[in-house]
């Protein structure tokens, strides 16, 4: 649906060129959500607006359901557009218009006649649940109902693709969290391809089907955010990854020395991932059952979703005769779970040195 290929965009400063993208190459399919994330200045909003060509690149091409918008004149590119809506951090709503006008706005703008628009607002009230403040003015709104208006008025030229930069970065969690549901129930619905752009990876967790991470111009890592989430490979994706998903060891062991070679009354550390169904799955009561001359003991355990799957991680310690320690290590890693022996520590309020 969306293809980025070798997108380079360079821009002029006084102290010489900046280039804000290096080498971009992208593909996003039919009906994902796709997630772009980075740090500010990372030129995740630079990207996005090189998909719709309000930036057109510095060289390489842009190709949206098949047409290559880098190749359009500009009136080629005015009618390609209708096919990509937008919606923006700070709603960028026509103050001194009602509801009901800012989403009739780019119909209006495209010479549609009173009955066509009344047509096609009406049901986008009801959509993103507006009906009751269609003549209200965004000065009376929330910041929720003004996205919400900002939404309506993107998918008024019934576009294809669904562009969100930073669409709720201005929005408090709970609000980010209807707004959230309201784009993937869009996007169900309408069967539209939608780009996230954000810098929260709880947005990307969320909502996304696929995630790339840009960082300085490049694309960093990319993939899906199951796969990113439980195997990220590269420090900034990491970096993300840990404000919601924390590596510190429990507060027993944080500040003691790790070591791979077991020693007297020290706990073997294991960090566990469960994805899917397996996180229902009583792997730990197994082991334990199997394993009855080794004691476990959960540190750390939360379980979570990934969109709709399941996602459960844990720590736990294992102390015990070294050879039945490892064989019941040997049946973790025999499961089908992602496992990370992190080493054998002494808990702070251990005798042991």
């Amino acid at each position: 649906m969306i293809k980025l290929s070798h997108i380079e965009k360079t821009y002029d400063s006084p102290s010489g060129p900046v280039k804000a993208l290096k080498g971009i190459d992208l593909e996003i399919a039919r009906g994902e959500i796709y997630g772009i994330i980075g740090l500010s200045g990372a030129g995740k909003s630079t990207l996005v607006r090189c998909i719709n060509m309000l930036e057109r690149p510095t060289s390489g091409q842009v190709f949206v359901d098949g047409k290559e918008l880098t190749k359009m004149s500009a009136s080629e590119l005015r009618e390609a557009r209708k096919d990509i809506g937008m919606i923006f951090q700070h709603f960028n709503l026509l103050s001194s218009a009602t509801v009901y006008e800012n989403i009739a706005f780019p119909l209006k703008l495209a010479g549609a006649a009173a009955d066509e628009i009344e047509k096609k607002v009406q049901p986008l009230l009801k959509l993103v649940g507006l009906e009751a403040k269609a003549h209200q003015y965004p000065s009376q709104l929330s910041g929720g109902q003004k996205q919400r208006v900002g939404i309506a008025r993107a998918l008024a030229s019934e576009p294809k693709v669904l562009l969100c930069d930073e669409a709720t970065s201005a929005l408090d969690p709970q609000t980010t969290k209807a707004i959230l549901e309201l784009i993937r129930d869009i996007n169900r619905k309408l069967q539209l391809t939608v780009v996230v752009i954000t810098h929260e990876m709880q947005v990307v967790k969320d909502i996304c089907d696929k995630v790339a991470v840009i960082d300085k111009g490049v694309i960093a890592e990319q993939g899906s955010v199951i796969d990113i989430f439980t195997n990220p490979q590269q420090p900034i994706t990491k970096e993300f990854i840990s404000v919601l998903l924390s590596n510190d060891l429990p507060a027993a062991f944080r500040g003691s020395i790790v070591s791979q070679e077991p020693a007297p009354d020290a706990y073997l550390l294991v960090r566990l991932t469960f994805i899917g169904e397996r996180a229902d799955d009583p792997v730990i009561a197994g082991m334990i059952r199997n394993f009855p001359e080794v004691e476990t003991t959960m540190l750390f355990g939360n379980l979570d979703q990934i969109r709709s799957t399941p996602f459960g991680r844990m720590i736990i310690g294992l102390t015990g005769p070294h050879e039945r320690v490892q064989e019941a290590l040997a049946y973790l890693q025999a499961k089908d779970l992602k496992e990370e022996v992190i080493g054998y520590v002494h808990r702070h309020d251990s005798t042991a040195h």
